[in-house]
């Protein structure tokens, strides 16, 4: 065995015994572990390794006595797919109650703890909060695209982003074989297979795929445009929407077609743009089967040639 192989056996050991006496008195819990400690702790020096790790991956967790039976049972559902909490209201189920918690505030309550001290905008989480300050008061965007230098708030949206340059797509749908550059966008992809719209609008009923776009849905009701342009006295829904605008400012075209090296401000546009190079026209009219590069060159040719959408 190797030292990897041994702490794993360990941890397993010690994970039986928490398993048999978890409804015994911590007291004498912790006295059996105190044994196994005494043997082993000089083979934990020898790997340099977290006291404990979980049997099924081997992943390494710190030692607390008295924490360290919930911290594994909460990583082991991980393995086992547990989901021991139930939401009262629509009945989706979670590994954990602070997930719970969170999906409550998010679609149920409409708490939102968190408030921004520079705008007074509120947010169901605290994560949202730091890159909300992060993206329109600090400025702080601490990761940079190395190929167009555009700055992002979050590791996960620069990397995200360096995929519209490397059309890198490593998230495929099952069913159809479209690629993604986000798994969250899969996730919602999928959705439309399934027709799964498990977001509704608690104001008219309307119900989405997605969380962000029923967030953004609620402000049709309230009116809300958060986030403002700082050179000019547009504002907007979505902070998206934003950053589009602040490029009419800036000149800004962060995405480049690698085959001519023409520039677009738009990743949209440069997907198009491309289909000048494949050839590929994925948008068909129905009345002449001639295709198009654009949805919106279909629909001006429909009105054009075929009177489609004309009133009388």
């Amino acid at each position: 065995w190797d030292g990897s192989q041994q702490l794993r056996q360990a941890s397993l050991e010690v994970w039986q015994l928490l398993e048999e006496q978890a409804e015994g008195d911590p007291d004498t819990v912790r006295g059996s572990l105190n044994v196994q400690d005494e043997h082993r702790a000089q083979e934990r020096t020898q790997l340099r390794q977290k006291p404990h790790c979980c049997p099924d991956c081997g992943k390494a967790f710190s030692w607390s006595s008295h924490l360290i039976h919930s911290t594994l049972a909460k990583h082991r559902r991980l393995h086992t797919g547990e989901r021991p909490y139930s939401c009262a209201d629509c009945g989706q189920c979670f590994s954990l109650g602070s997930t719970l918690a969170l999906h409550r505030r998010s679609l149920h309550t409409g708490e939102r703890p968190y408030q921004c001290t520079d705008c007074g905008k509120r947010f169901s989480r605290s994560s949202n909060l730091a890159t909300h300050r992060r993206s329109l008061h600090t400025n702080d965007r601490p990761y940079s695209c190395a190929e167009c230098g555009k700055g992002f708030g979050r590791s996960s949206d620069l990397l995200a982003h360096q995929r519209s340059h490397s059309e890198e797509r490593p998230h495929h749908c099952a069913q159809c074989g479209k690629g993604f550059a986000r798994r969250s966008n899969l996730l919602a992809h999928q959705r439309s297979h399934t027709g799964e719209r498990p977001y509704p609008c608690g104001e008219c009923g309307r119900c989405f795929s997605r969380r962000s776009d029923l967030v953004s849905h609620r402000r049709t009701h309230t009116g809300e445009r958060p986030y403002l342009c700082a050179q000019c006295p547009k504002s907007f829904g979505q902070s998206a929407d934003l950053l589009t605008h602040q490029r009419t400012h800036t000149g800004e075209r962060p995405y480049r077609c690698h085959q001519c090296g023409q520039r677009f401000s738009l990743s949209s546009n440069l997907l198009a743009h491309r289909r000048v190079h494949t050839g590929e026209r994925p948008y068909h009219c129905a009345q002449c089967g001639r295709g198009f590069t654009r949805s919106g060159n279909l629909l001006a040719h429909q009105r054009r040639q075929h009177a489609v959408g004309e009133t009388t």
